[in-house]
């Protein structure tokens, strides 16, 4: 008896995409499938994956969507093998995972529509094609360390501004902390670009960088910045920032950015419990402060369309390069100054330095019995006539020559 092999299914984050194109929401999509909604968060975060006839009735849908009439109403058409083939097809020329972020419910008076970038990246640029070397001979086609790194650069930049935007609630220091993250991957090239994932590399430097305590004491970062003008963006902005940094940056990570819940609890450096615990509270606390968060998908709306008022806009690639290139040029050479002023020193204090050995000279010591110092008194009338009388016989007076005898 053979088993016959599983109906393919595209991956997880292009399941999660398709149904957002489609305007289904998990417990629409659950219905229809015959599951729980949790079941179905479950297959697109890729923590499990459909059996049996659940399978069956999920590829069908997901093909439906894939179709060119894509809509919730056809989903029960069933397009199977097509359908499948131009998600791979699809799938192949994007080469990235992309969060669609989609309004569901009007949207309110004075809201700012979610940018596409707000969480996601933007595909990268397509390799340029191999010319064919000769044997013998090194090929030198390619992408260069400048190329490569302004296609990581253009992919992440965009969507890594407006997430630390949402970690420090200042657009300055966003632009600062994505500009310092890709200027260290410059400074680390080689080792980034050898790295299995550039992008979470990057993602985690500029995290870092954002949520330094060291920012309190620079003087241009504490004065006030302006808020988001629409209430309801300043009260999920004031709400994140109340949470401590370790959970403010579980809850983008698992509900902004849409990673797993291990891959978060890596990029966090915690245990996945841990992860789970701080993502609770995290939740817990801004469903406290706004209870029509509750919902994560509410959440993940929201956190786009906050991160989108802020119209941030990241620097230019070369002008990162070149940011990166000048620290590196002054810290070398300080390095190189240091150097020399150290040997300096070194020199004049061997030039200067004794060649043997010099007792120290002791403290002086108290004598006494030594009577004290009395000045002179007065003299007599007798002292003072033999004192004028030596003065004035001093010089040719014959009694120093010759001695009287009495």
């Amino acid at each position: 008896m053979t088993r016959s092999p599983d109906t393919p299914l595209p991956p997880p984050h292009e399941r999660r995409r398709l149904r957002e194109a489609g305007a289904l929401t998990r417990a629409r999509l659950a219905e229809r499938v015959g599951v729980r909604p949790g079941t179905v968060r479950a297959w697109e975060s890729g923590r499990r994956s459909p059996r049996g006839r659940n399978r069956e009735a999920y590829a069908r849908l997901l093909a439906a969507l894939a179709g060119p009439a894509g809509t919730a109403g056809d989903a029960e058409g069933g397009a199977g093998a097509d359908a499948l083939a131009s998600v791979s097809t699809r799938q192949r020329e994007e080469g990235t995972a992309v969060v669609t972020v989609r309004l569901e419910k009007p949207a309110r008076r004075g809201a700012v529509v979610p940018e596409a970038s707000a969480f996601a990246q933007a595909p990268p640029p397509a390799a340029p094609r191999r010319e064919p070397v000769p044997d013998g001979h090194e090929g030198t086609a390619g992408l260069t360390p400048a190329q490569a790194f302004d296609a990581l650069y253009a992919f992440c930049a965009p969507a890594l501004v407006r997430q630390a935007y949402l970690l420090t609630g200042r657009r300055d220091l966003a632009r600062e902390s994505v500009e310092r993250a890709f200027q260290r991957a410059w400074d680390r090239w080689p080792e980034v670009a050898r790295d299995p994932d550039p992008a979470g590399w990057v993602r985690a430097a500029a995290y870092e960088w954002a949520l330094s305590p060291w920012h309190r004491w620079r003087r241009h970062d504490r004065r006030a910045e302006p808020p988001p003008p629409d209430a309801d963006d300043r009260a999920l902005l004031d709400a994140l920032l109340r949470l401590p940094p370790p959970y403010r940056r579980t809850l983008l990570l698992y509900d902004g950015v849409g990673l797993g819940l291990p891959e978060t609890a890596a990029e966090t450096e915690a245990s996945t419990r841990a992860a789970a615990g701080r993502l609770t509270y995290a939740r817990e606390s801004v469903a406290a402060l706004l209870p029509e968060l509750s919902d994560p998908d509410e959440l993940h709306r929201r956190l786009a369309e906050l991160a989108s008022t802020g119209r941030l806009r990241a620097a230019e690639p070369p002008e990162v390069r070149g940011g990166s290139e000048r620290r590196a040029r002054f810290w070398t050479r300080a390095a190189v100054a240091f150097t020399v002023a150290l040997i300096g020193t070194t020199a004049l204090t061997l030039r200067t330095a004794p060649t043997r050995y010099e007792p120290p000279v002791p403290a002086g010591e108290t004598v006494r019995g030594v009577p004290p110092r009395v000045a002179p008194g007065p003299l007599s009338e007798e002292r003072r006539e033999l004192r004028d009388r030596l003065r004035e016989e001093l010089p040719t007076g014959p009694e120093r020559l010759a001695p009287q005898t009495r």
